[in-house]
């Protein structure tokens, strides 16, 4: 059995090794380039591939893993949103995803990005670049003193909610799909506006889908408290990042903490020193001292990373194996 993973970073290669000690009976080839239309045709005599890239799966991605023979692709993170579903059922193709690698190492991350911008703590490292010690005039906020507004109540919801009342913070929940136990608690409201009007921090914990683009829009920013605070550690197109900069603007949004952005693939995992970028909506959010941007880094912890890799690597055998995975994607 032969297994060919692409896109494979310096942390990750000590988990694809330990993987491959314990199933000696498959070869793993690890290379360091994603797949794209050229470097498919190393696919050629592997029965499977392993994957992650934010870029698009093309359609001739899939095509031409097809003409191998190759029908099972396995990611390593979540999200399928930057893949055609006709074309994945067109080729035929079995893909499977890690829905669940570290809820913690997201949950954790964004409380912790909210808890930087309610003590503003952004403001006294510029400070302190410049010998200015005093405290004054940046009093901060307590998390106990808020109302969370959680928007998707899944795996990462569920454990940001359990951080967020262990600080003692006030919980309200959005989702389409009500957890029971979150029901039991009385934490569900029926409508995003009522979770608009009643919310001093929204954040955000649910997939991208069409439905979802933009979903944090000029619409949904007026219908919110004033001086509400924004978290997004799920996905960039979330939220129309020119409403953002203008509720910025106007005192509507006192801050945000994104973690993702609309068209992050100019920025983040790149060294852009010295380098010229085309992305104004980032540069001004970048140097706005009420804005935390960090580059797509929530899910990046030791457990995150060695469950990512050794859980879809299991997932991509057991495709090779069986035909079936407890992972399976369904694009229905």
């Amino acid at each position: 059995m032969k297994i060919l993973a692409y896109g494979v970073r310096d942390d990750e290669k000590p988990f694809l090794e330990e993987w491959e000690k314990q199933n000696p009976d498959v070869e793993v080839k690890a290379v360091p380039e994603l797949i794209t239309d050229e470097t498919v045709e190393w696919a050629k005599g592997f029965d499977g591939v392993d994957v992650y890239q934010q870029l698009p799966y093309t359609d001739t991605v899939f095509e031409k893993l097809a003409s191998y023979g190759i029908h099972n692709v396995s990611l390593r993170n979540v999200g399928v949103d930057n893949m055609n579903p006709e074309a994945v059922k067109k080729y035929d193709m079995k893909v499977t995803n890690v829905p669940v690698y570290s809820p913690a190492a997201i949950a954790e991350f964004s409380v912790t990005q909210l808890l930087n911008l309610l003590r503003r703590t952004k403001e006294y490292f510029h400070k302190f670049e410049r010998n200015d010690y005093r405290w004054a005039p940046q009093i901060s906020h307590e998390l106990n003193d808020q109302v969370v507004g959680v928007i998707g109540t899944g795996h990462i919801g569920q454990v940001a909610i359990n951080i967020y009342k262990g600080f003692g913070a006030k919980v309200i929940a959005y989702d389409v799909y009500h957890n029971p136990e979150l029901e039991k608690e009385g934490l569900y409201v029926d409508t995003l506006e009522e979770l608009y009007k009643q919310a001093t921090v929204v954040t955000l914990h649910i997939p991208l889908f069409p439905t979802t683009e933009h979903m944090l829009n000029k619409e949904a920013f007026d219908q919110m408290k004033d001086g509400v605070f924004v978290v997004n550690a799920s996905r960039g197109p979330l939220i129309d990042e020119k409403a953002l900069i203008d509720a910025l603007d106007s005192g509507k949004v006192a801050g945000a903490a994104l973690d993702v952005l609309e068209d992050e693939t100019k920025v983040f995992n790149h060294d852009m020193a010295g380098k010229n970028m085309d992305y104004p909506e980032f540069w001004n959010l970048n140097t706005r001292d009420n804005v935390l941007i960090s580059p797509h880094t929530a899910f990046y912890t030791d457990v995150a990373v060695k469950n990512m890799v050794q859980y879809s690597l299991s997932a991509n055998k057991d495709l090779i194996e069986t035909g079936e995975s407890d992972k399976l994607v369904k694009f229905d």
